[in-house]
């Protein structure tokens, strides 16, 4: 699996690293491949490095590891080292086995079935359980570990270990729901993220720096939406009854370095830095996205 590192280049760049430039990034990438054979990486163009590892948590923990020693940097989505094998495009699969309430059973094989995923064997362990073998595209388990938490209620277990190169299986269905996009720089504020909390699910709380293409959190539908956090109450001499009521906000969710590489989309980054971890489009202005939509 692949993930390109970049340097940060945010409107909030350089603000709590203390190492943000390509040098310091590729000397912490040449000492931590001294070290890790199973890793590997290389320079594409300027401030881009390709780091190759055998899945999301390796990666994950190289970058967690370089955020608490102060580094700044930008992830993109992991994505699957593909081959070309006797003149046809491969990708890698993967064994997978999941131990599950056989209550869940059937929505885990509905939603991998969805992910290209085929089902070799079906086995009942007892006491509720059902042990369940796949034969998965790679792509296919990229984001699947949080949805499969939720699903099985935290009950269930899934292990997976490389198979073969087969031939390419085609576009494998990723995130359901779209993104909530920031269209204003600014501190979000506790009224506007109030009125925006029917929208979807927020990431932001309130006070927290926020710029224009940065995501605040993810929308109820699939399509992507501007918002505005930053707004405030307009203030007037008229008093009523009931006007100012308290404000009731539903905690963010905590999206942690794993969580929210798993969530991200080809066209969106993670923002690292030693204090904060955000999710950013990767065309910060509207009129650019739409641009890269309409190409793709």
């Amino acid at each position: 699996m692949t993930v390109v590192f970049s340097v940060n280049d945010s409107p909030l760049a350089g603000q709590e690293g203390k190492h943000v430039t390509a040098n310091k990034i590729r000397e912490r990438l040449d000492s931590e491949m001294n070290t890790n054979v199973a890793m590997r990486y290389e320079t594409v163009g300027e401030g881009k490095f390709i780091v190759s590892g055998r899945g999301e948590l390796q990666i994950t923990i190289l970058a967690e590891n370089m955020r608490r020693e102060g580094f700044e940097f930008g992830i993109g989505r992991p994505e699957v080292i593909v081959k070309e094998i006797e003149g046809v495009k491969c990708e890698p699969f993967e064994h997978l086995v999941v131990d599950l309430p056989a209550d869940n059973a059937g929505t885990i094989i509905e939603r991998l079935g969805r992910r290209k995923a085929e089902m070799k064997a079906m086995v009942p362990m007892g006491e509720g359980f059902t042990r369940v073998e796949f034969e998965i595209p790679a792509r296919g388990l990229i984001g699947f570990r949080g949805q499969f938490l939720t699903d099985t209620k935290g009950e269930g277990v899934m292990n997976h270990s490389f198979l073969e190169f087969r031939p390419y299986t085609g576009n494998v269905e990723s995130r359901q729901y779209g993104a909530l996009i920031s269209m204003e720089d600014g501190v979000a504020l506790a009224y506007s993220l109030f009125n925006l909390q029917d929208r979807g699910v927020l990431f932001t709380a309130p006070q927290t720096k926020v710029y224009k293409g940065m995501i605040i959190g993810e929308h109820s539908r699939s399509n992507d939406l501007d918002v505005n956090p930053i707004k405030g109450k307009a203030q007037s001499n008229v008093r009523s009854s009931g006007a100012d009521e308290a404000i009731k906000l539903v905690p963010p969710r905590d999206m942690n370095l794993e969580r929210a590489l798993e969530w991200i989309e080809d066209d969106e980054l993670l923002e690292v830095t030693p204090i904060s971890i955000r999710i950013r489009k990767r065309w910060l202005d509207p009129s650019d996205r739409k641009r890269y939509g309409a190409k793709k």
